[in-house]
């Protein structure tokens, strides 16, 4: 017989294979039905059958996958880890199928960020517990310019990237199963477990599968189910690897943003203004006593106040950029339910975002009382997030906030973040973070580079080849 009719269709969380009699030779992935009197198969085998397709050159139709093509580009960039780009790569090189084992607090939902940025096709996420989904929801929503979708706790929405549980994956798969390119297991080790949940591995047809999970092993041996479903562990890193440098009482994540077309015009001109008077004066800040030699200098002449102007303008506009207000408010929706102490360099910043985001301020100007009034409101859960110039730095007890995001300065001394640092403490698990807010192609990344060891991340494109499944 010819091929030339052939169509591989979804049905129920299978695959259906029209136009071929019995006598067919098809992948052994298929079982003839009887009842309909066509080929199936489980929907997780699409791409092994795509690919033997297409390896013995044998047309056929699709009409099976109903997932959508995106350009998931990230709000804001986080330099990843060193071992976070070893497992994606692992992932990718693994066709982009596979397990990656990284202990608690080690940034496994990074990995799924640059994951769902390489593959770019709808994504599917599904975690054990509702609490869970909504943690994964304000991550994904504060991280991508995409609709994020929700499936269970009274929610049935589907986006470019959708969330769900393990309960309400098992519930709904047969009919959703074909419009994921991509679908992420979090916590993968509950995916054996009784009750169905390997079904929403099974009914589901993406080809892209990442499995994440600090502790694969199961007392029942499940664990040998992944390999199938999920695909092998291409990746793994014990928590004693980590111990002193990644574990910490607390973690650093820098995030860089980008002046828009307007504010780079005028922190270009301001800065030309600043160096040409350095320049012409033969000063440099190499030295031990530059700044101080260019405030005597900027104090001898209209040019000289004029250079200084310049410098704390450019300063201005590279510390108060509109995309670091758009950073905090994606940041604040990720952290709503922890408690968020946002500094910044300048006082007019401080109550900027005390009047815009309804935030308390405290700053050199707020009376001791006040102070004292706001921070045992904090303490007490009473409100969630501060904000302050430097005059929370240390020597404050702090002892329930978990997340710190500098937002100005942060290409500052180390011992600066240091005593940022010691404010924050593990709760339970979850790991404190720190986040530091840089403009790119400023004087503050260059001060942020100077001061730390530069590591780049494969662009996902360039990691980007050829695939069964464009």
């Amino acid at each position: 017989m010819t091929t030339e009719n052939l169509t591989l269709e979804f049905e129920s969380g299978t695959l259906v294979l029209q136009g071929a009699s019995r006598e067919f030779d098809v992948p052994g992935f298929f079982v003839w039905d009887e009842r309909i009197r066509q080929f199936r198969a489980p929907a997780f085998f699409y791409r092994h059958i795509v690919k033997d397709f297409l390896r013995r050159k044998i047309e056929f139709q699709d009409k099976a996958r109903k997932y959508l093509k995106f350009d998931f580009a990230a709000k804001f960039y986080v330099e990843p880890r060193p071992y976070q780009s070893e497992a994606v790569e692992a992932w990718r090189a693994a066709e982009r199928c596979g397990c990656v084992i990284l202990p608690t607090g080690a940034g496994k939902t990074h990995v799924a960020q640059m994951a769902i940025e390489l593959c770019g096709r709808q994504t599917l996420v599904i975690v054990p517990t509702l609490d869970l989904m909504n943690q994964w929801y304000d991550l994904l929503v504060s991280t991508f310019n995409a609709e994020i979708g929700l499936i269970g706790g009274g929610f049935y929405e589907i986006g470019a990237i959708t969330v769900t549980t393990y309960a309400s994956a098992f519930r709904h798969m047969e009919r959703i199963g074909n419009q994921f390119g991509l679908v992420i297991f979090d916590e993968v080790h509950h995916l054996p477990s009784e009750g169905g949940y390997a079904y929403a591995a099974e009914f589901c047809l993406a080809p892209f599968r990442l499995g994440l999970t600090a502790t694969p092993e199961r007392t029942d041996g499940g664990e040998e189910r992944l390999n199938q479903l999920v695909g092998e562990i291409v990746y793994r890193r014990e928590a004693q690897e980590f111990a002193g440098e990644f574990l910490a009482d607390y973690t650093v994540e820098q995030l860089t943003v980008d002046l828009s077309a307007e504010e780079r015009e005028a922190y270009e001109y301001e800065r030309q203004i600043f160096r040409e008077f350095l320049r012409r004066n033969n000063l440099s800040f190499a030295g031990i006593d530059g700044w101080k030699r260019f405030i005597m200098q900027s104090a001898r002449s209209e040019q000289g106040r004029r250079a200084m102007k310049a410098f704390r303008e450019s300063k201005r506009i590279a510390l108060g950029t509109e995309a670091k207000m758009r950073v905090l408010r994606d940041l604040l929706v990720r952290h709503r339910h922890d408690k968020v102490l946002i500094f910044t360099a300048e006082n007019a910043a401080v109550y900027r975002i005390s009047q815009d985001f309804l935030i308390p301020a405290i700053t050199h100007e707020t009376n001791v009382k006040e102070r004292k009034q706001w921070l045992e409101a904090f303490n007490r859960g009473e409100v969630l997030s501060l904000v302050t110039s430097k005059v929370l730095n240390e020597g404050v007890n702090i002892p329930d906030a978990s997340v710190a995001i500098i937002l100005s300065g942060s290409g500052s001394s180390r011992e600066h973040i240091q005593r940022l640092g010691r404010i924050l403490r593990k709760k339970g698990d979850k790991q404190a973070v720190l986040y530091e807010v840089i403009t790119r192609d400023t004087t503050e990344e260059y001060i942020s580079r100077r001061r730390t060891d530069a590591r780049q991340f494969h662009d996902a494109k360039s990691m980007t080849k050829p695939n069964l499944f464009d």
